[in-house]
């Protein structure tokens, strides 16, 4: 069978076991996902349930205990760690639930710091970044540090950073759980809007289901398994 082109993710029967002494703990059991270019995908689920660990095998950060995580058709176990490394920082953009911001920086300099960590060109650097800030209406904020900035204003300067490399996919974990409703659903709404107008594929994580409104595709992991949110296994 021919395979969509426009795949970018795709996880195959994944499973992921943690031991601890002589205790198993089984985390994601059998899980298969695809992902579309330019999708946003929203997953929900309990605190605990194996969310993180999702997007860390997502990342390249961790790899499974059985099954295949691939971006583009390639396993990221085929990688040697300085390739993993190089694809991370080129193709994959992270957004935590803490903005872990350089609190002697200012969001400007936050925000261009992978770019000038990858050896990119310096003004090309400032002017990406500060066209997200923009985008993000951020922009006067540019030369305040993070003491200086809301929780809200924070987590959209850990946005743009995580955007500015251009990446192909986002990984979010829990990027709201940090602020308040109303300063959540603003930020919650400039990211899918952002990512919308850039293209690029959006992978969300929350214990709120609040996220999946506007999402590509909803889905409920629990008990290991990923099911959508109409109840059918995936």
């Amino acid at each position: 069978m021919r395979k969509n082109i426009d795949s970018v993710v795709e996880l195959t029967e994944v499973k992921k076991v943690f031991k601890t002494g002589e205790t198993f703990l089984t985390v994601l059991n059998g899980l298969n996902l695809t992902v579309q270019r330019g999708e946003i995908v929203a997953i929900v689920g309990a605190s605990g349930c194996g969310k993180s660990t999702l997007l860390n095998l997502i990342g390249g950060l961790d790899i499974p205990t059985q099954g295949r995580v691939s971006i583009h058709e390639r396993s990221l176990e085929s990688y040697t760690e300085e390739e993993l490394s190089n694809f991370r920082n080129r193709y994959i953009g992270f957004i935590f639930q803490f903005h872990h911001l350089l609190t002697e920086f200012t969001a400007l300099e936050n925000i261009m710091m992978p770019y000038l960590i990858n050896n990119y060109d310096t003004d090309e650097a400032y002017g990406r970044s500060t066209h997200l800030m923009g985008l993000l209406d951020i922009a006067e904020k540019r030369d305040m540090k993070p003491n200086k900035l809301s929780g809200g204003e924070c987590q959209r300067v850990a946005i743009a950073r995580a955007l500015v490399n251009n990446p192909e996919i986002i990984l979010a974990d829990e990027p709201t759980g940090n602020l308040d409703e109303f300063t959540a659903e603003r930020t919650k709404k400039l990211l899918f809007d952002i990512v919308r107008k850039l293209h690029h594929t959006l992978i969300i994580v929350s214990h709120n289901r609040s996220i999946v409104s506007e999402a590509d595709k909803s889905y409920h992991l629990n008990f290991g398994i990923l099911n959508d949110l109409l109840g059918r296994s995936v």
